[in-house]
């Protein structure tokens, strides 16, 4: 065990985590995601996983460690309901409150179609599987920056 590390986050995903750079994306998704399949197209290569957790409860996880990008751009996506981009899931309701929980002020995230969603998932660095059996509990998050230290290790 580490302080002040989430125990959600495994080796792997810490590793994976620290490994992205800024601009990089992860594609955080639920149990009936196609993870291997698309996991082979990642930079990673191979699905991580955050198992037997909610979407929310892996969100909270990852944010709790991974800044989102600038508000000045879409940093958060996810699965849209078939035919109907406009409606927001609970599953979709609980990751949106725990990134307002992370970032503050956060914008919406913004749906993707589900087959256009797979083709995005697979440009990201890597596929975190959930235990989440909600449909449409798949999400991008594209990691920002954390700001340099002052000379006392605070953020300035």
């Amino acid at each position: 065990m580490l302080k002040n590390i989430d125990p959600a986050l495994s080796a792997d995903v810490l590793h994976a985590l620290r490994s992205m750079g800024h601009g990089d994306r992860i594609a955080l998704v639920d149990a009936n995601f196609p993870a291997e399949t698309i996991a082979r197209h990642t930079r990673l290569g191979l699905p991580l996983s955050i198992a037997n957790v909610s979407a929310a409860r892996a969100a909270r996880a990852i944010l709790s460690v991974m800044p989102l990008d600038t508000p000045l751009q879409p940093s958060a996506a996810r699965m849209a309901p078939n035919g109907k981009a406009g409606e927001l899931p609970d599953v979709q309701r609980e990751v949106q409150a725990e990134i307002a929980r992370a970032e503050g002020e956060a914008p919406q995230m913004y749906a993707i179609e589900r087959f256009a969603f797979y083709e995005e998932a697979k440009r990201a660095y890597c596929v975190i599987v959930t235990g989440e059996a909600r449909f449409h509990g798949c999400f991008l998050f594209t990691k920002g920056v954390v700001p340099p230290a002052n000379d006392w290790g605070e953020a300035a």
